[in-house]
């Protein structure tokens, strides 16, 4: 079993939906039992930042308006549009900085997101077409917490 954090003890955020809990668009959940076990001998805290501020589980999904990056989300240079076609960047940047805040607050350095979720995606994001195709970029939440020099895994790092 791969474990990246095995000599971090503590100051962990992991992504509900990594841990049984329902909190995906799709009212799924995608437990990882190896990250399960892993953070079992540690002290971390989790949160679902659609959830923390009311969006309703299930959820319509969105995603970043074309040719545009979190980078130019984060420089309120493009938008992040819903498959209905709302403009929800407001949203998703107040979840992106609330992170933030959480892992400056309690004083987090380590984040475990959940790879293609609409708020944390990280390495890779679709490509605006609602058709699940990936290319190679970040969400808004894992660009931010990146330039706030916070290490970040997904659950693929602990397979």
């Amino acid at each position: 079993m791969n474990n990246p954090i095995k000599n971090i003890k503590w100051k962990i955020l992991v992504s509900t939906c990594l841990l049984w809990l329902k909190t995906r668009y799709d009212w799924k959940s995608k437990p990882q039992e190896n990250l399960i076990e892993i953070l079992k001998e540690r002290d971390f805290m989790f949160y679902c930042p659609e959830q923390w501020w009311g969006l309703p589980t299930p959820r319509i999904p969105a995603e970043i308006e074309p040719w545009k990056t979190a980078k130019d989300i984060l420089e309120w240079k493009g938008k992040i549009l819903n498959k209905s076609w709302e403009d929800v960047t407001k949203e998703y940047l107040k979840w992106a900085y609330d992170m933030l805040e959480l892992c400056k607050k309690f004083n987090i350095s380590i984040v475990i997101l959940k790879s293609k979720s609409p708020s944390c995606w990280y390495g890779k994001v679709y490509d605006w077409t609602f058709s699940w195709n990936l290319i190679s970029w970040n969400w808004i939440t894992a660009e931010l917490l990146e330039q706030n020099n916070i290490k970040i895994f997904t659950e693929n790092d602990f397979s």
